[in-house]
């Protein structure tokens, strides 16, 4: 993995496993965005999340109330993705003052980003195409003749994204019921609404 490490620190794009899809990751800098976007032909107002080892990497960008990690101890490592309010505004790709943060469960992703630092984790496939759950595959769809992506080796179990989630600082409110589910995904939004009602 040592070439992938070398690739991401350069600055470029890198395909990654997680245990949903294949990931696109760049270290979150205005160059490596304009990369990335570049490559997915995604919209600017769009922000992409940000995949991170552990809650530790987390409070580099962002604030991590201890409910938010009762949140994340709560549910299956990786299947959430929280909003939180970031230290400082970030690009506008990034989400700005609200930053989507997964903390990753695959373990060769754990160990790239323990590596790099947190990567952007959005899907591996160009905007408006099905994603491949093959890691080499979906870094073939995203070269061109001038650029090829490179890749960590391996096979994803596919299916339903993580669960998106805004926390409600990031809203602007004082209230624990005002964070809100943007996405269902892995986990259904019930089950937040009804961990969000055993805390209030």
């Amino acid at each position: 993995m040592q070439n992938e490490i070398e690739s991401a620190l350069s600055g470029d794009c890198i395909v990654y496993p997680t245990t949903t899809q294949p990931a696109l990751g760049c270290i979150p800098t205005r160059e490596g965005l304009d990369r990335l976007y570049d490559l997915k032909g995604r919209d600017a107002s769009m922000p992409v999340s940000i995949g991170v080892a552990d809650l530790e990497q987390a409070e580099m960008l962002v604030e991590v109330p201890d409910l938010v990690r009762s949140l994340f101890d709560d549910f299956p490592r990786g299947s959430l993705t929280v909003v939180l309010k970031s230290h400082k505004t970030m690009d506008s790709r990034l989400g700005g003052d609200g930053v989507a943060i997964r903390v990753v469960a695959h373990p060769t992703a754990i160990n790239l980003l323990k590596s790099v630092g947190p990567l952007t984790a959005t899907s591996a496939n160009r905007s408006g195409i099905a994603p491949v759950v093959d890691c080499e595959e979906a870094a073939l769809l995203l070269s061109t003749a001038d650029k090829e992506v490179a890749f960590v080796p391996g096979l994803c179990q596919g299916g339903s994204p993580s669960t998106l989630i805004a926390w409600y600082s990031v809203c602007g409110s004082t209230q624990l019921r005002d964070t809100e589910v943007l996405r269902e995904g892995v986990v259904p939004s019930k089950e937040v609404r009804s961990w969000l009602r055993r805390k209030i």
